[in-house]
């Protein structure tokens, strides 16, 4: 039973196997200074494209199986995804506990660096990448909207930010379309700072948001309802929402058909 559940864990964590194995600079934009080589995995639909893309940016538990299945789900829907790792080049598996170790903000010269090397590849379509990210990456989805970091102009041209740790002070810039999904029973990111957010932005109607009354943080993940640790040694609520889960999922593939199609 140990050498399984070994194999197991290779298996969750080791990188997703139907996905090829990439790496790529990270890029200097504004604030955010260039990182280590990232890491990461592309997934791809059958055929020789091109194909829109889609950057999956990971939560704060670091590329694992939660990655995998949304991978395959994007290329599902006819799109070319890759999947960063901006924790393991710097030195850790995970920040849930440790947020200031690697924030978003550093996150978006990776996307910086993801976008310019999906724009060298023959099989994706240029000017048509997207973004998407859960919790700590839909914080980085948030941060690389922002005017001032300029990825309009390396390609992106929409984001989807699932429960992000919405930062009014920060990202009022928001210059790329967004569609922010967050649960009202969040008690890990709460959802009324993406209303201040939204509230506050200098564009009006560049974000479109929706709030799941019953739903707390990782609702679109299968998992049993749990409480983790987060920083300070706070305990957070997860829970999959299956009211939630399969309407944010629809929007989410309505949301990319409009921008990346």
């Amino acid at each position: 039973m140990k050498r399984w559940g070994v194999i197991l864990f290779v298996l969750l964590f080791a990188g997703p196997a139907a996905a090829q194995s990439v790496g790529f600079p990270s890029v200097t934009v504004g604030s955010s200074q260039a990182g280590p080589e990232v890491k990461g995995w592309v997934y791809k639909p059958s055929g020789s494209g091109p194909f829109p893309a889609i950057i999956l940016a990971h939560s704060c538990a670091g590329t694992n199986a939660h990655t995998d299945v949304w991978g395959k789900l994007l290329v599902g829907w006819g799109y070319l995804v890759l999947a960063p790792d901006s924790f393991g080049p710097r030195g850790t598996k995970a920040v849930c506990t440790t947020p200031g170790f690697v924030t978003p903000n550093m996150r978006v010269a990776d996307i910086a660096g993801a976008l310019d090397y999906l724009a060298t590849r023959p099989d994706v379509v240029k000017g048509k990448i997207g973004i998407i990210g859960h919790s700590h990456g839909g914080s980085t989805v948030l941060r690389s909207t922002q005017r001032n970091f300029g990825l309009a102009q390396r390609g992106l041209a929409a984001g989807v930010a699932y429960y992000p740790g919405c930062n009014p002070q920060f990202d009022g810039g928001v210059d790329v379309p967004v569609l922010l999904l967050a649960g009202d029973k969040d008690d890990w990111t709460p959802a009324d700072r993406c209303r201040s957010l939204v509230s506050s932005l200098s564009r009006t109607g560049i974000v479109a948001a929706v709030y799941y009354p019953n739903a707390y943080h990782s609702f679109d993940s299968r998992s049993a309802d749990r409480n983790v640790p987060g920083a300070a040694g706070k305990q957070h609520h997860l829970a999959y929402d299956p009211a939630a889960a399969p309407d944010a999922e629809a929007r989410t593939r309505a949301f990319f058909a409009k921008y990346l199609r």
